[in-house]
């Protein structure tokens, strides 16, 4: 069996007493809920700093939740007359629960799905505070550092990643054949397209289709003006941008 130093220091701590008093057992419960504080903290406030819906607030409640619930699945049902106790019973209904959590951040949209990773640092937090609240202190830290470099490092590699291939938002008159018109150009300058669709929305002056796509580039050299212009142009386009990458172009406003 491997003996980590944090269960060291648990039983250490746990057979610390002060004239009959387990005081050990309060200060590695002080321990770990600071520690479920600090770390999800710095969690959360990456999180508040680019503007998202679930920030420091969130992120600290469901870390010390987490935190507080394992707690008291370890100490707060004592083994009677011998009987054995599962201790990891809460714990995996802390991971359900938190589950439904993450899932009311992430926003659907044809133009892409946002807050993907929102709901996934809150589904993190929670395995934070799961390992502070059993004591498991090293992961939670090591884990923190992970998922910070992660959300900070990670971020430019996928913005290089990305802009070779942003999505496209084209609003067109609704008796043309957009979603035929963008296949074709897309094909004659050798560009790929992913995920087409396309809705009817209505407007003040009537009703026209907006299709949204995934656009792959075979290089960075390719001219992407030159295929906003042929779509703006062939599609009768009222508006033509590309979202998420550093080229944007708009013609003119639906009337």
């Amino acid at each position: 069996m491997l003996t980590t130093l944090d269960q060291k220091l648990a039983e250490i701590l746990n057979n610390w007493t002060i004239d009959g008093w387990p005081i050990g057992n309060f200060v590695l419960v002080i321990i770990a809920l600071l520690l479920s504080v600090i770390l999800c903290g710095i969690i959360g406030i990456e999180r508040e700093l680019k503007g998202r819906s679930a920030g420091l607030r969130t992120h600290l409640l469901v870390g010390l939740g987490s935190c507080i619930i394992m707690i008291i699945s370890i100490y707060g049902f004592p083994a009677l007359f011998g009987e054995k106790r599962d201790v990891a019973r809460l714990a995996a209904q802390i991971i359900a629960g938190v589950g439904f959590l993450g899932a009311g951040a992430i926003i659907h949209h044809n133009a892409g799905t946002r807050g993907l990773t929102t709901a996934g640092t809150i589904w993190l937090v929670m395995a934070i505070g799961i390992a502070c609240g059993s004591f498991n202190f090293i992961i939670a830290i090591l884990g923190t550092g992970i998922i910070f470099f992660v959300l900070t490092g990670v971020r430019r590699i996928e913005t290089m990643i990305g802009s070779k291939k942003p999505r496209v938002v084209v609003v067109a008159p609704i008796d043309e054949p957009v979603a035929e018109i963008i296949m074709k150009v897309s094909s004659e300058l050798g560009y790929a397209v992913h995920e087409l669709t396309s809705e009817v929305e209505d407007s003040a002056s009537g009703k026209h289709i907006v299709c949204y796509f995934q656009i792959v580039f075979p290089n960075k050299d390719a001219d992407v003006g030159v295929y906003v212009a042929r779509l703006e142009k062939e599609t009768k386009a009222f508006n033509v941008q590309l979202i998420g990458n550093k080229y944007k172009r708009s013609n003119k406003n639906t009337k």
